[in-house]
Order: C-alpha cells, then sequence, then structure tokens
C-alpha cells in the first residue's frame, strides 16, 4: 500500500497515518517488529493518541510505504515546490488595457497634469 502524498496532504493526520501504518503492516505485532520495540510499545502509541516516535519513521516509511510527510509532517515537512504550479495563463486572456489607460477612458473628466496643481 503507497500512500500518495498529493491527495493525502490535508486530509491525513499524523495518528490516522500511523493506523494506516499498522493497517499495511497487518497488525501491532507486525509493526512492533518493523520498529524493533515490543507490541506494547505501539498499543501504547495507538491507544494515547500518540506520534511516531522519530526513530522510527523512516523504517516504517520504509516497510509500509506510508509516507513520513504523513507520519511526522512537524519533522519532515512536504517541500511544495516540487508539486507542479499553474502555468502562466494565456496571452488571450490578459488585460485589454491597463488600469491607468481604462482609468482615463472611463474619467468624464480630464486627466489633471502638473500645471493644474496650485
Amino acid at each position: 500500500m503507497v500512500v500518495n502524498i498529493a491527495t493525502m496532504v490535508d486530509a491525513m493526520t499524523p495518528y490516522q497515518a500511523l493506523l494506516a501504518a499498522r493497517d499495511a503492516a497487518g497488525s501491532n505485532a507486525a509493526l512492533a517488529r518493523i520498529c524493533e520495540v515490543s507490541g506494547t510499545a505501539v498499543w501504547k502509541w495507538i491507544q494515547s493518541s500518540k506520534r511516531l516516535p522519530a526513530e522510527q519513521v523512516l523504517k516504517v516509511e520504509a516497510a509500509t510505504g506510508v509516507s513520513r510527510h504523513l507520519l511526522r509532517p512537524d519533522i519532515y515537512p512536504i517541500d511544495h515546490s516540487t508539486f507542479p504550479t499553474d502555468p502562466e495563463p494565456p496571452t488571450d486572456c490578459a488585460p485589454i488595457m491597463s488600469a491607468r489607460s481604462f482609468g482615463r477612458q472611463s474619467n468624464r473628466q480630464p486627466v489633471l497634469d502638473g500645471s493644474a496643481v496650485a
């Protein structure tokens, strides 16, 4: 099971990611074997709604496919610069007039120049 980061960025909390990792591993005992800890330790993480300890994140990611960014976003934030950005709008969507020329066209009063100032 591989969790797609792009679609799950805001949809999953670290606790939900821990549950997903446990489900991907198969059981608390299987996750405990991956982390090389006791089953009781995993049970405590889940029962107390704790985050996965930092030293276990990379092992769990490698074994279950649940991203480190989801398991511990405080330690492994997502680098948004890697996501594609929206392309520039096409030129046919550009403004017809600049704001300055639009202002001159829509005002009924003449545009003031420097000579009108007292």
